[in-house]
């Protein structure tokens, strides 16, 4: 089950439902004069997301392909998309070209330093470095500064079908997300350290007006509040007093 939206001014969102997961897998494509698509995906989900890509721009244009850490839906079809786009470049943090691009791409990655910016043409996309948030050592999300959206990647998680934008509570749907999780193999979904609130904190101070997320709906409502709210539930699932 695929589905296109456009959720913010030249940022096309690219849902792939997989009902054995009972999770949407998003995909973010910035259309542009070097146009970048933000979660590679899993390999397997490749040929779906490629046709889908092609409905909207060639994907031979492509000249970024950008992502939040290194795990399969994030970046597992990167080297199929490198291949597609002859002139395209993975887009990572520092950490995650040193530590896992150099290996694993068949191109160099472009790596960014914290707070500094990837220019598409129109749109300023700065790269905020944010370790072990919401998961991984590379860690890191980009805000688009013109209209304010960030891209989240596991952020606000939410399993089953979803709207491709909502301005309702998602925080809710979220935290019963994380919860299903605890009962199984996947508990501890993310970190909660001394260093969380400072991160969440940051990037609500972007007061960003959409988060467009990996799985579930993205949201155009109070993304500020949202964004510190989360810290509370975070805390609550797996906080206390952190080490």
């Amino acid at each position: 089950m695929v589905n296109v939206s456009e959720i913010a001014p030249d940022v096309y969102r690219i849902s792939i439902f997989v009902p054995d997961f009972n999770l949407q897998f998003n995909h973010f494509l910035i259309k542009d004069d070097e146009p970048m698509l933000y979660h590679a995906g899993m390999k397997q989900m490749f040929p779906v997301l490629l046709e889908a890509v092609s409905k909207i721009i060639s994907p031979s244009k492509l000249m970024w392909i950008g992502f939040s850490h290194f795990e399969v839906d994030e970046c597992g079809a990167l080297n199929e998309w490198l291949q597609v786009a002859p002139n395209a470049t993975a887009v990572c943090s520092e950490v995650g070209a040193m530590v896992n691009m150099g290996d694993f791409a068949i191109r160099p990655a472009h790596a960014m330093a914290d707070n500094t910016v990837l220019n598409t043409g129109k749109h300023n996309y700065r790269f905020i470095k944010t370790p072990h948030l919401p998961h991984g050592w590379d860690a890191g999300v980009m805000f688009e500064e013109t209209n304010g959206t960030l891209l989240c990647s596991d952020l606000f998680h939410q399993n089953g079908p979803a709207d491709d934008i909502t301005d309702k509570d998602i925080l809710g749907s979220h935290k019963s997300s994380l919860l299903d999780y605890e009962k199984g193999p996947l508990m501890e979904y993310a970190p909660y350290t001394t260093r969380t609130p400072k991160l969440l904190y940051s990037l609500a101070d972007l007061k960003p007006k959409t988060l467009a997320t990996m799985h579930g709906s993205s949201f155009n409502g109070d993304c500020s509040k949202a964004l510190r709210d989360l810290n509370i539930v975070m805390k609550d699932l797996w906080g206390g007093e952190p080490n």
